[in-house]
Protein backbone atom coordinates (compact mmCIF):
# COMPACT_ATOMS: atom_id res chain seq x y z
CA UNK A 1 0.00 0.00 0.00
CA UNK A 2 2.89 2.00 0.86
CA UNK A 3 4.80 1.55 -2.00
CA UNK A 4 2.01 2.46 -4.34
CA UNK A 5 0.56 5.91 -2.88
CA UNK A 6 4.66 6.79 -2.68
CA UNK A 7 4.69 5.73 -6.79
CA UNK A 8 1.66 8.19 -7.00
CA UNK A 9 2.77 11.00 -5.22
CA UNK A 10 6.53 10.20 -7.10
CA UNK A 11 4.78 10.33 -10.71
CA UNK A 12 2.22 13.43 -9.54
CA UNK A 13 4.99 15.16 -8.15
CA UNK A 14 7.39 14.79 -11.34
CA UNK A 15 3.87 16.01 -13.65
CA UNK A 16 3.37 19.33 -11.36
CA UNK A 17 7.66 20.19 -11.73
CA UNK A 18 7.42 19.50 -15.34
CA UNK A 19 3.82 20.82 -16.27
CA UNK A 20 1.89 22.19 -13.89
CA UNK A 21 4.49 24.73 -12.92
CA UNK A 22 5.66 26.15 -16.13
CA UNK A 23 1.90 26.34 -17.06
CA UNK A 24 0.74 27.93 -13.85
CA UNK A 25 3.79 30.10 -14.57
CA UNK A 26 2.74 31.09 -18.10
CA UNK A 27 -0.99 32.30 -16.49
CA UNK A 28 0.14 34.31 -13.83
CA UNK A 29 3.12 36.27 -16.00
CA UNK A 30 0.72 36.81 -18.87
CA UNK A 31 -2.07 38.58 -16.29
CA UNK A 32 0.87 39.86 -14.10
CA UNK A 33 -0.39 43.78 -15.60
CA UNK A 34 -3.58 43.10 -16.21
CA UNK A 35 -5.31 41.63 -19.14
CA UNK A 36 -5.26 44.33 -21.38
CA UNK A 37 -1.59 43.99 -22.45
CA UNK A 38 -1.62 40.64 -23.54
CA UNK A 39 -5.06 40.71 -25.00
CA UNK A 40 -3.72 44.16 -27.50
CA UNK A 41 -0.77 42.06 -28.48
CA UNK A 42 -2.89 38.58 -29.66
CA UNK A 43 -5.16 40.76 -31.54
CA UNK A 44 -2.71 42.79 -32.83
CA UNK A 45 -2.63 42.43 -36.69
CA UNK A 46 0.52 40.68 -36.62
CA UNK A 47 -0.72 38.42 -33.79
CA UNK A 48 -4.28 37.66 -35.28
CA UNK A 49 -2.57 36.63 -38.79
CA UNK A 50 0.05 34.21 -36.75
CA UNK A 51 -2.70 32.13 -34.96
CA UNK A 52 -4.91 31.76 -38.50
CA UNK A 53 -1.75 31.03 -40.13
CA UNK A 54 -1.22 28.23 -37.27
CA UNK A 55 -4.86 26.88 -38.22
CA UNK A 56 -4.62 26.53 -41.58
CA UNK A 57 -1.12 24.79 -41.69
CA UNK A 58 -3.71 22.41 -39.27
CA UNK A 59 -6.54 22.70 -41.88
CA UNK A 60 -4.14 21.39 -44.83
CA UNK A 61 -1.51 19.08 -43.00
CA UNK A 62 -4.32 16.98 -41.05
CA UNK A 63 -6.44 15.81 -43.17
CA UNK A 64 -3.47 14.95 -45.70
CA UNK A 65 -1.63 13.24 -43.15
CA UNK A 66 -5.11 11.38 -42.38
CA UNK A 67 -5.49 10.26 -45.60
CA UNK A 68 -1.81 9.31 -46.28
CA UNK A 69 -1.91 7.58 -42.48
CA UNK A 70 -4.93 5.42 -42.91
CA UNK A 71 -3.74 4.20 -46.66
CA UNK A 72 -0.08 3.47 -45.52
CA UNK A 73 -1.48 1.72 -42.46
CA UNK A 74 -3.56 -0.27 -44.68
CA UNK A 75 -0.41 -1.08 -47.10
CA UNK A 76 1.27 -2.11 -43.96
CA UNK A 77 -1.11 -4.46 -42.10
CA UNK A 78 -3.09 -6.01 -44.88
CA UNK A 79 -0.63 -6.13 -48.06
CA UNK A 80 2.69 -6.92 -46.54
CA UNK A 81 5.48 -7.11 -49.49
CA UNK A 82 9.18 -7.00 -49.55
CA UNK A 83 9.64 -3.14 -49.67
CA UNK A 84 7.00 -2.84 -46.02
CA UNK A 85 9.74 -2.77 -43.81
CA UNK A 86 11.45 0.33 -46.16
CA UNK A 87 8.24 2.15 -45.73
CA UNK A 88 8.19 1.59 -42.11
CA UNK A 89 11.65 2.18 -41.69
CA UNK A 90 11.22 5.94 -43.85
CA UNK A 91 7.73 6.86 -41.81
CA UNK A 92 9.51 6.67 -38.59
CA UNK A 93 12.10 9.22 -40.27
CA UNK A 94 10.19 12.44 -38.39
CA UNK A 95 10.87 10.98 -35.18
CA UNK A 96 14.61 10.04 -35.51
CA UNK A 97 15.32 13.32 -37.34
CA UNK A 98 15.75 17.21 -35.89
CA UNK A 99 13.40 19.38 -37.38
CA UNK A 100 16.06 22.22 -37.89
CA UNK A 101 17.40 19.15 -40.32
CA UNK A 102 14.20 18.97 -41.99
CA UNK A 103 13.73 22.41 -42.56
CA UNK A 104 17.51 22.62 -43.57
CA UNK A 105 16.93 19.93 -46.04
CA UNK A 106 13.54 21.28 -47.27
CA UNK A 107 15.57 24.71 -48.28
CA UNK A 108 18.60 22.71 -49.69
CA UNK A 109 15.25 21.57 -52.13
CA UNK A 110 13.39 23.88 -53.03
CA UNK A 111 15.79 27.04 -51.95
CA UNK A 112 17.88 29.13 -54.76
CA UNK A 113 20.39 26.73 -56.08
CA UNK A 114 18.30 23.79 -54.98
CA UNK A 115 17.25 20.58 -57.13
CA UNK A 116 13.41 21.71 -57.51
CA UNK A 117 14.40 25.41 -57.61
CA UNK A 118 13.21 25.34 -61.20
CA UNK A 119 9.31 25.22 -59.06
CA UNK A 120 10.09 28.98 -57.73
CA UNK A 121 11.19 29.99 -61.38
CA UNK A 122 7.82 29.30 -62.56
CA UNK A 123 6.04 31.27 -59.85
CA UNK A 124 5.44 29.13 -57.02
CA UNK A 125 7.31 29.79 -54.26
CA UNK A 126 7.99 27.32 -52.18
CA UNK A 127 11.02 28.64 -49.22
CA UNK A 128 9.60 31.89 -47.11
CA UNK A 129 6.06 31.27 -48.41
CA UNK A 130 3.07 28.98 -47.36
CA UNK A 131 3.59 26.25 -49.33
CA UNK A 132 7.39 25.62 -47.35
CA UNK A 133 5.46 25.60 -44.32
CA UNK A 134 3.04 23.30 -45.31
CA UNK A 135 5.25 20.98 -46.31
CA UNK A 136 7.80 20.97 -43.03
CA UNK A 137 4.27 20.47 -41.29
CA UNK A 138 3.43 17.43 -42.94
CA UNK A 139 6.68 16.62 -42.65
CA UNK A 140 7.10 16.27 -39.16
CA UNK A 141 3.87 15.37 -38.11
CA UNK A 142 3.49 12.40 -40.38
CA UNK A 143 3.94 9.21 -38.65
CA UNK A 144 1.16 9.56 -35.75
CA UNK A 145 -1.74 8.51 -37.59
CA UNK A 146 0.03 5.46 -39.60
CA UNK A 147 1.65 4.50 -35.65
CA UNK A 148 -2.01 5.07 -34.36
CA UNK A 149 -3.60 2.79 -36.92
CA UNK A 150 -1.42 0.11 -37.43
CA UNK A 151 -1.89 -1.37 -34.10
CA UNK A 152 -5.53 -1.43 -34.29
CA UNK A 153 -5.99 -2.52 -37.74
CA UNK A 154 -3.40 -5.89 -36.32
CA UNK A 155 -5.71 -6.01 -33.56
CA UNK A 156 -9.00 -6.51 -35.48
CA UNK A 157 -8.27 -8.74 -37.63
CA UNK A 158 -9.37 -9.87 -41.39
CA UNK A 159 -12.84 -11.79 -40.46
CA UNK A 160 -14.89 -8.94 -40.64
CA UNK A 161 -13.51 -7.98 -43.85
CA UNK A 162 -13.33 -11.48 -45.51
CA UNK A 163 -17.36 -12.03 -44.63
CA UNK A 164 -18.25 -8.68 -46.38
CA UNK A 165 -16.42 -9.58 -49.46
CA UNK A 166 -17.87 -13.28 -49.26
CA UNK A 167 -20.93 -11.25 -49.26
CA UNK A 168 -20.26 -9.37 -52.42
CA UNK A 169 -19.15 -6.09 -50.96
CA UNK A 170 -16.39 -4.65 -53.02
CA UNK A 171 -13.36 -3.17 -51.74
CA UNK A 172 -14.79 0.42 -50.88
CA UNK A 173 -17.67 -0.45 -49.18
CA UNK A 174 -15.79 -3.12 -47.23
CA UNK A 175 -13.46 -0.06 -45.94
CA UNK A 176 -16.05 2.76 -45.27
CA UNK A 177 -19.07 -0.04 -43.52
CA UNK A 178 -16.05 -2.19 -42.30
CA UNK A 179 -12.97 -1.39 -41.69
CA UNK A 180 -12.86 2.24 -41.00
CA UNK A 181 -15.65 2.28 -38.63
CA UNK A 182 -13.36 -0.96 -36.28
CA UNK A 183 -10.05 1.93 -36.33
CA UNK A 184 -12.45 5.10 -36.14
CA UNK A 185 -10.69 5.76 -32.57
CA UNK A 186 -7.28 5.00 -33.67
CA UNK A 187 -7.42 7.08 -36.58
CA UNK A 188 -9.42 9.84 -34.79
CA UNK A 189 -6.67 9.48 -32.17
CA UNK A 190 -3.47 10.19 -34.24
CA UNK A 191 -5.69 12.80 -35.71
CA UNK A 192 -5.41 14.42 -32.53
CA UNK A 193 -1.56 14.00 -32.09
CA UNK A 194 -1.22 15.26 -35.66
CA UNK A 195 -2.97 18.53 -34.89
CA UNK A 196 -1.22 18.92 -31.81
CA UNK A 197 2.19 18.40 -33.13
CA UNK A 198 1.50 21.02 -36.49
CA UNK A 199 0.48 23.61 -33.68
CA UNK A 200 3.21 23.76 -31.82
CA UNK A 201 6.31 23.29 -34.67
CA UNK A 202 9.03 25.71 -34.03
CA UNK A 203 11.91 24.01 -36.04
CA UNK A 204 11.31 23.14 -39.68
CA UNK A 205 8.74 26.10 -40.00
CA UNK A 206 11.63 28.32 -38.91
CA UNK A 207 13.95 27.57 -41.35
CA UNK A 208 11.73 27.52 -44.45
CA UNK A 209 9.39 30.10 -43.38
CA UNK A 210 12.34 33.08 -42.72
CA UNK A 211 9.44 34.45 -39.70
CA UNK A 212 8.15 37.51 -41.45
CA UNK A 213 6.12 39.37 -39.37
CA UNK A 214 2.08 39.35 -40.74
CA UNK A 215 3.12 36.76 -43.37
CA UNK A 216 5.42 33.95 -42.90
CA UNK A 217 5.01 34.08 -38.95
CA UNK A 218 2.84 30.88 -36.86
CA UNK A 219 2.07 31.53 -33.40
CA UNK A 220 5.18 29.93 -31.98
CA UNK A 221 7.07 31.90 -34.38
CA UNK A 222 4.89 34.93 -33.21
CA UNK A 223 6.24 34.03 -29.54
CA UNK A 224 9.54 33.96 -30.29
CA UNK A 225 9.94 37.52 -32.26
CA UNK A 226 7.84 39.26 -29.34
CA UNK A 227 10.26 37.81 -26.91
CA UNK A 228 13.08 38.57 -28.71
CA UNK A 229 12.05 42.20 -28.98
CA UNK A 230 11.40 42.38 -25.25
CA UNK A 231 8.24 42.33 -25.24
CA UNK A 232 7.28 39.53 -23.03
CA UNK A 233 3.91 40.63 -22.31
CA UNK A 234 3.06 39.86 -26.38
CA UNK A 235 4.91 36.72 -25.83
CA UNK A 236 3.21 35.87 -22.76
CA UNK A 237 -0.05 35.99 -24.15
CA UNK A 238 0.42 34.22 -27.20
CA UNK A 239 2.11 31.57 -25.09
CA UNK A 240 -1.14 31.17 -23.31
CA UNK A 241 -3.22 30.54 -26.65
CA UNK A 242 -0.92 27.74 -27.72
CA UNK A 243 -1.02 26.29 -23.48
CA UNK A 244 -5.17 26.97 -24.22
CA UNK A 245 -4.97 24.90 -27.55
CA UNK A 246 -3.04 22.24 -25.83
CA UNK A 247 -5.25 21.82 -23.40
CA UNK A 248 -8.04 21.68 -25.63
CA UNK A 249 -6.07 18.87 -27.69
CA UNK A 250 -4.76 17.18 -24.51
CA UNK A 251 -8.82 17.04 -23.15
CA UNK A 252 -9.59 15.47 -26.66
CA UNK A 253 -7.21 13.42 -26.44
CA UNK A 254 -8.19 11.77 -23.24
CA UNK A 255 -11.51 11.68 -23.92
CA UNK A 256 -10.90 9.76 -27.04
CA UNK A 257 -9.10 7.02 -25.49
CA UNK A 258 -11.63 6.68 -22.99
CA UNK A 259 -13.98 5.83 -25.67
CA UNK A 260 -11.16 4.06 -27.64
CA UNK A 261 -10.70 1.40 -24.23
CA UNK A 262 -14.95 1.21 -23.77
Amino acid sequence: MSSRWGLRFLGLGYLTLLLLIPLAMIFYKTFEDGIGPPLDAVTSPDGLHALKLSLLMVAISVPLNTIFGVGCALLLVRHKTKLNPGIDAVINLPFAVSPVVIGLSLYLLYGVGGWFSFIGEEGLKIVFAVPGMVLASIFVSLPFVVRETVPVLQEIGTDQERAASTLGANGWQTFWKITLPSIRWGVAYGIVLTTARVLGEFGAVTIVSGSISGQTQTLPLFVEKQYANFNSTGAYGASLVLALLALITLFAMNLLKRKEDA
